[in-house]
């Protein structure tokens, strides 16, 4: 038998890296939940411990679109309390990613002039979000580890969801 050559044990080196990353997965996307359910609830409970100044804000600082400064007030700090727990804990986790997205749009957009390091928080913030949006919540949550094989279970035969 021929030894491995410098390919087959790169490749075996880069299968074990890969395995590695792979397994880290399910840890990453709840690190990113956990990170962005702060990020976010911090700020709506923020704006509900002092509703008089939210209200002002939202009439004379933050111009959303579409939306009286009251209603946006309301829609705004009702999103940052109840979708960080969702995500949190994986509950309509992509929904929940999807909600806090738009929420971290319409602040940027509603700010007239916004700080550069303001800035590039919303953008990490959003890149995370899409991440989850995009790859899902991971296996460490109640979408996966409950609902999921729930559905499943209902599913036709051959009619496995994912």
């Amino acid at each position: 038998m021929n030894p491995p050559t410098l390919f087959q044990r790169g490749h075996a080196l880069w299968s074990v890296v890969t395995q590695t990353l792979n397994a880290t997965q399910p840890l990453a996307a709840l690190a990113a939940r956990v990170y962005l359910a702060q990020v976010f609830f911090l700020s709506g409970l923020t704006k509900i411990r002092d509703w008089e100044t939210t209200l002002l804000l939202f009439t004379e600082e933050y111009k959303v679109p579409l939306l009286s400064p009251q209603l946006a007030a309301i829609s705004g700090t009702a999103g940052e309390l109840v979708l960080p727990v969702l995500l949190l804990l994986g509950l309509a986790g992509r929904f929940s990613a999807l909600g806090l997205s738009v929420v971290n749009v319409v602040a940027v957009v509603s700010l007239a002039e916004i700080a550069p390091a303001a800035l590039q928080q919303h953008i990490t913030w959003g890149v995370l979000l899409a991440a989850l949006a995009i790859y899902g919540v991971g296996r460490w949550s109640v979408d996966c580890l409950w609902i999921q094989p729930r559905l499943n279970r209902t599913a036709a035969p051959g009619m496995a969801l994912n």
